[in-house]
C-alpha cells in the first residue's frame, strides 16, 4: 500500500514572485492583444491566455519554487513457504498432500491479507515455486533456508517448511544459522522403526606379529523404545571380541573401541556385526567386514667384521633398542653358521675373506648392507658386487653428510646430519653402476656434492644399501650431545634396518571403495599409500583415471591428502560401469577397480521422515512443528502471531520545480500553439 500526500512549503518572496509573474504575464498579454486593437477578435482571446499561461510558467520556473511530496508507504511480512521437491516426496506417495497443503496457504483471504507470500522449491539448490514434479535427485535443507535467510537478514519473518526431513545432501539443516522462525510440516510416515546399525569402523591397514591394534566401531539405534544388542568381531568364526550394549531414545548412539592382537602373520579378515533387536526389519546394515595386513617384525641381523671397531658395537646396541631386533656380531673368521637365519647381513669393510658370504648372497638373493672405510679392500669389493665401482688410492679422505630432501625409498627427517662428524674412507671417484636413491651425498672439505655417501639399491627381490665411510659411532655420539637422547639416531637406522630386513612384497598402495552405488550419490574412493618401510607417506601425489564404459567417456581426477588417506569424491556420475586406475606419481605403482552405479535413488532408501531433526530445527529457530494433519493449526498460529506486523514507513521528497520536464513541455506547447494560430490569421 503507497499513500502520497504532496505539500508545497513556500517563503513570503516566493509568493510575492508568483503574485508579480501573474501579474506581469496577464499585462504582457493584455497589452500585446488588446491595447490600441481595432478589432475584437475571438481568436485574440485565445492568444492572450496561452501567451499569459506560457509566460507565467515560464517566469515560475525562473522562480523555482520548491515542491515537498511525502511518501508514505505500508510493508506487510514476507511469509516463505519453502517446498520439498525431491524424490521422497514421491516415494512417500505424498504428491498430492503436498499440492494440497500449498493450496491451503496461498488460498487463506486472512494469510493473504497479513503476510506477503513467497513461494520456493528446492531440492539440491533453491529457486521461486513453478511446477513440482518431485524429481530432485538430493535435498539440501540447509542451502534452502539458509538461501530464504539471505533475501532478509534484518527481519524475522516466519518460513513455512514442508518437507520430510531427509537430507542427502549439505550441513546439518538443525543448526543453520537464521534470523527466521521455521515451522516444519512434516510429511510422510512419522512412525520410528527399531533399528540398530554400524555407521563406521575405522581400523589400520596393518599391524605388526604378537602386536594389537586398535578397532573403533560407531553404533547407532534408531527407536523410541529401549533396546538391547551385542556387537561382536570374529576371526575365522572364532570370537575375538564382544560387547553388550543398551540403547534408550536418550542414548542413540555408542563408539566402540577395542584392541585386538595379531596372532597370524598376513592378510587377515575380520567381521563386526550386531544382534538383531526386536522388530528390526533392516539386519542389512548390522555387519561390516574389515582386514588387517599382519607383519612379522622379528628381524634377526647379522654382523661380520674383518676387524673390531666401535662402529660395530654401536650398530648392535643401536638396532637392539628395538627389543623386536637382535643382532649377532661375528668376525669373518670365526662364522661358521647359515645366513639363512637372518633377514639382514651387515658387512662391516669387507675383505677377500668375505667371498663365501657374497657368493651365498649373491646366489639367495639375501639382502645386505656394506660399510666400507679405510680398511675396505675395494678391489675385491668391486668384484662381488655389481652396484657401484670404486677407483681408490691408498690416501684417506673425510666425508660430510649432506640430506637429501627428496628421498624416497622410505620416510626419513632431516635429524642434523649436515652436522655430524664427516665419516672417513679411501680416497677415490665412486662410479654407480644402477638405479639407487640416495639418503646421504658427500660433502668434500666443504663442497657439497652429488656423489652419494648413503644409497640404496633394489635389484628384483633383492635389496641393499651401502655407508661410504666408518665412524658412524660419532654420528650417535653427537646426537646425544645435540638432542639429550640417542632417539633420533636410533630411529634413524631403525628406518633403514627395516626397509633393508623386509624380504616380503607388500602392497604400499591400498584402495577403500564400495563396488554398487545408487544414482546420484556421492562416491568416495579412498587411498592407503605407505613408503617401503609401510608407513604412510603424505608427500605422495596421487592420480584417478575414470572411464566410462558404458559410454567411454573418460575423467582424470587428482587425489586430495585427508588426514591419513588420500581421497576423491565424485559427484553427478551417470548410472552405468566404471573403470578405474589410481598412479602415484614418480613412481612405477597401480591399482585398478570398477563399480557400478544402478538407476536406485538414494532418496528412495528414506522409511520414514526425519521428525528429529525437523523438531531440533523447529526448536533452534523459535518456531513450532506441525502435520499435515494440524495445518489449520499452523494458520492460526501465524495469524494470532503480533510480531509479525505490517510496518508503515514515511519519507519526505523534496524537489525543485524545474525539474518537472512535464511543465516545460506545456509551455513549449503554449507558445508553439500561440504561434500557429498567429500564423494562421495572418497576424505574423
Amino acid at each position: 500500500m503507497l499513500d502520497l500526500h504532496i505539500q508545497i512549503g513556500l517563503q513570503a518572496i516566493t509568493i510575492i514572485y508568483i503574485i508579480l509573474a501573474i501579474i506581469f504575464s496577464i499585462a504582457l498579454s493584455w497589452f500585446l492583444y488588446f491595447y490600441k486593437s481595432k478589432s475584437q477578435q475571438r481568436s485574440n482571446y485565445v492568444l492572450f491566455t496561452l501567451r499569459s499561461i506560457g509566460v507565467f510558467l515560464l517566469l515560475l520556473l525562473l522562480i523555482n519554487p520548491t515542491i515537498e511530496k511525502r511518501k508514505i508507504s505500508t510493508k506487510k511480512p514476507t511469509l516463505a513457504v519453502v517446498v520439498d521437491n525431491s524424490l521422497s516426496i514421491q516415494h512417500f506417495k505424498k504428491e498430492n498432500t503436498v499440492t494440497h497443503l500449498i493450496n491451503q496457504l496461498t488460498k487463506n483471504i486472512a494469510l493473504q491479507d497479513k503476510f506477503k507470500l513467497q513461494l520456493f522449491q528446492f531440492d539440491k539448490t533453491v529457486k521461486n515455486l513453478d511446477t513440482l514434479n518431485f524429481k530432485g535427485v538430493h535435498t539440501n535443507i540447509y542451502e534452502a533456508i539458509t538461501t530464504i535467510n539471505n533475501l532478509d537478514k534484518n527481519q524475522r519473518h516466519p518460513i513455512v517448511l514442508i518437507s520430510d526431513g531427509n537430507q542427502t545432501n549439505g550441513m546439518a539443516y538443525p543448526f543453520v544459522e537464521t534470523t527466521k522462525n521455521v515451522f516444519p510440516v512434516i510429511i510422510g510416515d512419522t512412525i520410528v522403526k527399531n533399528d540398530v546399525s554400524i555407521t563406521q569402523l575405522n581400523v589400520n591397514k596393518y599391524s605388526y606379529l604378537k602386536n594389537k591394534f586398535p578397532v573403533e566401531i560407531n553404533v547407532l539405534f534408531d527407536g523410541n523404545t529401549d533396546a538391547n544388542t551385542q556387537i561382536r568381531i570374529q576371526h575365522k568364526g572364532n570370537t575375538v571380541f564382544k560387547k553388550n550394549l543398551s540403547f534408550s531414545e536418550g542414548l542413540q548412539t555408542q563408539t566402540i573401541t577395542t584392541t585386538i592382537a595379531s596372532e597370524k602373520e598376513g592378510l587377515q579378515y575380520y567381521t563386526a556385526s550386531l544382534t538383531p533387536i526386536p522388530d528390526e526389519e533392516n539386519t542389512e546394515n548390522n555387519t561390516k567386514t574389515f582386514s588387517v595386513d599382519v607383519l612379522n617384525k622379528q628381524t634377526n641381523v647379522l654382523v661380520l667384521a674383518s676387524f673390531l671397531h666401535p662402529d660395530v658395537g654401536m650398530l648392535k646396541k643401536a638396532i637392539e633398542t628395538n627389543k623386536q631386533r637382535t643382532v649377532d656380531i661375528y668376525q669373518i673368521s670365526d662364522f661358521k653358521k647359515n645366513i639363512d637365519a637372518y633377514q639382514l647381513i651387515i658387512l662391516y669393510q669387507p675383505t677377500a675373506s668375505f667371498l663365501p658370504i657374497f657368493e651365498k648372497i649373491n646366489n639367495e638373493q639375501h639382502n645386505y648392507f656394506v660399510v666400507t672405510g679405510t680398511k675396505t679392500q675395494w678391489n675385491f669389493l668391486n668384484e662381488v658386487q655389481p652396484n657401484y665401482y670404486k677407483n681408490s688410492i691408498n690416501q684417506t679422505e673425510e666425508y660430510g653428510a649432506v640430506f637429501n630432501s627428496g628421498f624416497l625409498t622410505f620416510g626419513q627427517s632431516d635429524i642434523g646430519f649436515n652436522d655430524f662428524p664427516p665419516l672417513k674412507d679411501v680416497f677415490g671417484k665412486i662410479r654407480i653402476n644402477t638405479k639407487f636413491d640416495a639418503l646421504l651425498h658427500q660433502n668434500i672439505a666443504g663442497l657439497k656434492t652429488t656423489t652419494p655417501l648413503l644409497a640404496t639399491f633394489e635389484n628384483g627381490k633383492q635389496k641393499s644399501a651401502v655407508l661410504f665411510g666408518e665412524s658412524i659411532w660419532k654420528w650417535r655420539t653427537t646426537s646425544f650431545v645435540n638432542t639429550g637422547s640417542f632417539q633420533d639416531f636410533d630411529a634413524f637406522l631403525s628406518n633403514l634396518i627395516q626397509y633393508l630386513a623386509t624380504t616380503k612384497k607388500r602392497e604400499r598402495l591400498s584402495l577403500t571403495y564400495e563396488s554398487l552405488f545408487s544414482a546420484n550419490s556421492s562416491i568416495t574412493i579412498s587411498a592407503f599409500y605407505v613408503d617401503k618401510n609401510y608407513v604412510f607417506d603424505p608427500r605422495a601425489k596421487l592420480h584417478l583415471k575414470l572411464i566410462n564404459t558404458t559410454s567411454n567417456t573418460q575423467q582424470n581426477i587428482p587425489f586430495s591428502l585427508q588426514n591419513n588417506s588420500f581421497d576423491v569424491v565424485l559427484d553427478d556420475l551417470t548410472s552405468g560401469d566404471y573403470q578405474f586406475t589410481v598412479t602415484v606419481e614418480n613412481q612405477d605403482i597401480k591399482k585398478t577397480g570398477t563399480f557400478k552405479i544402478t538407476t536406485y535413488q538414494i532418496e528412495e532408501q528414506f522409511s520414514k521422515a526425519n521428525t528429529k531433526e525437523l523438531s531440533l530445527l523447529a526448536a533452534n529457530t523459535k518456531g513450532e512443528v506441525y502435520t499435515e494433519a494440524t495445518i489449520h493449526s499452523l494458520t492460526d498460529k501465524l495469524l494470532a502471531n503480533t510480531t509479525y506486523k505490517t510496518i508503515q514507513s514515511s519519507k519526505l521528497i523534496k524537489q525543485q520545480l524545474i525539474d518537472w520536464k512535464l511543465l516545460l513541455t506545456f509551455v513549449i506547447l503554449c507558445f508553439s500553439v500561440e504561434w500557429l494560430i498567429r500564423k494562421y490569421y495572418g497576424k505574423i
